[in-house]
């Protein structure tokens, strides 16, 4: 077999075999490793191709605008503690370290604007400018994120406010937490015991050099778990997690390998090589995190894995469905004094995607027959008795339209035949249902 047809082959299995194996009736080990093989299929799609390319230059762009603000109040944060140039200097040494020496004078510039910035200078307008600049990027990440999770509801303006400050104050924290720690171990006397035993100490300093990369991995867990509008599981962002640090390392390791070749391009766009060099890789690390987001989805939600990242849209029975499916359980438990139903629980229950389930729970919402507890993450109830809930107004919210639906309703032109036509199935439809209520139906079940 020449090079070729192995190739042909192999372009056939991923793009079309692989999704088609039934992971049913395979053990344990292979069923790891063809889910393996599809996440990595999309992480290579995602790279090639859709809407986290364009986001990620998107955030190229605020990153620009925001990386001053953004270390100037993390710098703070760590003055407090007295440690500002210990480890802001060094973690972002090492996000640029694939520059090489460039990197490094980008580093040193980034921290003397820093330096430079005075508060009382700015004054309270220029404070609430700085950040604000540094909430607004924070809100772009977390849109990419939840455009990722198809999440359509952000944050609420107070929550924003709050969880955002509360990253940006927790984050560098974490971060001192987790050098101290590292470095207190490593000097215990103790560990220095161990250390001198063989194999243990060729052992501990082979995991020693691997710490930058485990604190690049738990950095974007980090991100995983609390900046999406949602529950992301552990486990979830734990995969995403370390692929996306995987990532990270080989394309540090692969554009620095670019940067040292790259001498043509100084002589060029002379100083705006630096530039240049800084923005390109400001975009790899960007669409690296949304990859490794889009990776968590899927592994929290595998059954959304098909072989292309199409949109699903959902027909009109399907919404019908949907709305019934969504009351009689919310329903059901509310009845039996079961825990309210999330849209997270919701979305692993009934096997779809969370914007289909999120939307008619929002239009079930808008017609007051739910209710979200203020509960985090919240919960949904009936927003009154289920006996004074009919199934034809169920009915009637899963056909709403928008109000451009309904101008263009009110305009075309129509036919008495047809009226008559359609006059006659809902009336049908209507007689059916007749004056059942949602009690009804949940009590049925029992």
């Amino acid at each position: 077999m020449n090079i070729a047809e192995t190739t042909k082959r192999l372009i056939v299995f991923f793009r079309r075999d692989l999704w088609e194996i039934d992971l049913g009736g395979l053990n344990k080990y292979k069923s790891f490793v063809i889910k393996t093989l599809r996440l990595l299929n999309v992480a290579i799609r995602e790279f090639t191709e859709g809407q986290l390319t364009l986001r990620a230059m998107s955030l190229v762009y605020t990153t620009l605008l925001s990386i001053v603000p953004v270390i100037a109040i993390s710098f703070s944060v760590l003055k407090a503690f007295g440690v500002h140039n210990e480890v802001a200097a060094p973690v972002l040494l090492r996000f640029l370290e694939p520059l090489g020496d460039k990197g490094e004078e980008i580093t040193w510039q980034i921290i003397g604007f820093v330096e430079n910035m005075k508060v009382g200078v700015l004054g309270s307008l220029g404070l609430g400018l700085l950040i604000y600049t540094v909430v607004s990027v924070i809100q772009k990440i977390e849109s990419s994120f939840n455009f990722i999770w198809r999440i359509k509801k952000p944050r609420s303006m107070a929550r924003r406010f709050s969880d955002y400050i509360s990253l940006i104050i927790i984050g560098p924290i974490l971060m001192f937490t987790s050098i101290g720690l590292t470095a207190s171990f490593m000097s215990n006397t103790i560990v220095q015991k161990i250390v001198s035993i063989e194999p243990f100490g060729t052992v501990f300093y082979s995991l020693a050099e691997k710490t930058p990369y485990f604190l690049v991995c738990a950095a974007f867990i980090f991100l995983y778990m609390f900046v999406p509008n949602t529950k992301v599981k552990f486990v979830s962002a734990l995969v995403g997690g370390v692929l996306a640090g995987i990532l990270w390392e080989t394309a540090g390791w692969a554009f620095a390998s670019f940067v040292v070749s790259s001498t043509k391009y100084a002589a060029i766009y002379s100083g705006f090589a630096i530039l240049l060099m800084f923005m390109i890789w400001l975009y790899v690390s960007w669409l690296i995190l949304l990859v490794g987001a889009q990776i968590s989805f899927y592994h929290q939600y595998p059954y959304f894995l098909t072989t292309k990242n199409d949109v699903l849209h959902i027909s009109h029975r399907l919404r019908e469905k949907l709305t019934f499916l969504i009351m009689y359980n919310i329903g059901y438990n509310y009845c039996h004094s079961k825990k309210p139903w999330t849209l997270d629980a919701l979305v692993e229950h009934l096997k779809l995607p969370v914007d289909a389930v999120d939307e008619m729970l929002t239009i079930l919402e808008k017609n007051s027959i739910l209710i979200e507890t203020g509960d985090e993450p919240p919960a949904y109830l009936p927003s009154r008795d289920l006996e004074t809930i009919t199934l034809r107004e169920l009915l009637n919210a899963a056909r709403m339209t928008d109000e451009k639906t309904l101008a263009i309703e009110h305009h075309i032109s129509t036919e008495p035949e047809v009226e008559q036509v359609l006059d006659s199935v809902y009336g049908a439809v209507n007689d059916a249902l007749g004056d059942r209520t949602l009690k009804e139906m949940v009590h049925s079940a029992d």
